[in-house]
């Protein structure tokens, strides 16, 4: 009896001990992540045929902002390629790294399982068959943005699709969901088939090369289209984080807290529509980077979305950056499908996750 009551006055201190301790590594979490962006933006910008010091490159950007400190590029063409080629090539790999991490964070966090991701409600399929539909019967009715545009409103009305059809006495189940977008993806897979097979040669190479993913060809009129869509959702799941967190007892308890379940998935699955539309539109299919960061993110941050949100933003913005400058390096002249990257690199270490997550935990949280 005296040791109970001795140890009694101790629990309070557990939880704030806690807390303290996830807000630090959390913070350091973010401090790293930081870093590491900045440090991979350097390296990016340095890299590729047109070798630029590092010097150089802080030198432009200073001379860009007005403060005559340090060498501008010696090359010729240092300046255009660093501000036409380089800089605007990685703001879509932050843009789209960050956006599918986050799409991907909020799709997990709508369906309560690891293993969501924003493929589940056929916004890739649909954009891929929307822009196999434009390579093939050669629309040009908005010039060299028609393939984007087609992919963008083919992944929102897929997604749309996707969740009338799941739909029934004016709820939507999870089970569900996934369902329908299971059977809307093996459709989506069968019509782009046969627009590969009524396509040419050469239109039959567009389709698998967009289907690879790659960010070459970016230029600043993409990028300033994307950010604004990115930075909208980005802004509507951060303002949902707390209702997340609540959905996460279960509907049951977040309804009798005050979430309106069916209204909160309605808005998150039309965000991940967008944000994953607006990524894959301009840049094509880049898979598992809305599966693998969230799930890593999780793993160092806890459940809170908020901090998951954010990290995976950040995290996701690194891998693609990190890809992006391996696929445009790695062999000279040659640029590789960054679909292709990260599927070979997230697909075995997601596998390693899985294990690692069943041996440690016994299942999935």
């Amino acid at each position: 009896m005296t040791a109970v009551l001795s140890a009694a006055p101790v629990a309070p201190t557990v939880a704030p001990t806690l807390d303290r301790k996830r807000r630090r590594r959390v913070v350091l979490l973010y401090v790293f992540l930081v870093a590491a962006l900045v440090v991979a933006t350097l390296v990016a910008c340095g890299s590729g045929q047109l070798k630029i010091p590092l010097q150089e490159i802080l030198g432009s950007i200073a001379h860009r902002v007005g403060l005559d400190i340090g060498p501008l590029p010696s090359h010729p063409r240092g300046e255009y390629t660093l501000w036409n080629v380089r800089f605007s090539r990685i703001a879509m790999a932050v843009i789209v790294g960050g956006s599918l991490a986050v799409a991907g964070a909020a799709m997990q966090g709508v369906f309560g399982n690891p293993l969501a991701e924003p493929s589940v409600v056929g916004v890739s399929s649909g954009a891929a068959v929307a822009a196999g539909a434009a390579i093939v019967f050669g629309l040009r009715f908005a010039g060299d943005w028609s393939i984007p545009v087609c992919a963008f409103l083919g992944g929102l009305v897929t997604t749309l699709l996707v969740y009338a059809l799941s739909r029934s006495d004016g709820r939507t189940e999870v089970v569900t969901l996934v369902l329908t977008g299971i059977a809307v993806n093996a459709v989506a897979g069968a019509l782009l088939a046969m627009l590969m097979f009524l396509g040419d040669t050469q239109a039959r190479e567009s389709i698998v090369f967009w289907q690879l993913g790659s960010l070459n060809g970016s230029r600043w009129s993409y990028v300033v289209v994307v950010a604004p869509l990115a930075a909208l959702g980005v802004t509507i799941a951060l303002a949902c984080s707390r209702s997340l967190d609540l959905l996460a007892l279960g509907e049951r308890s977040a309804r009798h807290l005050g979430v309106n379940v069916e209204g909160l998935r309605i808005l998150l699955i039309v965000v991940v529509a967008m944000l994953t539309a607006a990524a894959v539109s301009f840049c094509g299919i880049v898979a598992f980077v809305g599966l693998v960061v969230p799930h890593l993110v999780r793993m160092i941050t806890g459940p809170g979305h908020r901090t998951l949100l954010i990290a995976s933003l950040l995290a996701g913005a690194l891998v693609l950056i990190c890809a992006d400058t391996v696929a445009r390096t790695a062999i000279a002249y040659t640029d590789l499908p960054l679909g292709m990257l990260t599927s070979l690199v997230g697909g075995p270490f997601f596998f390693w996750l899985l294990r690692r997550t069943r041996r440690t935990a016994g299942g999935w949280a």
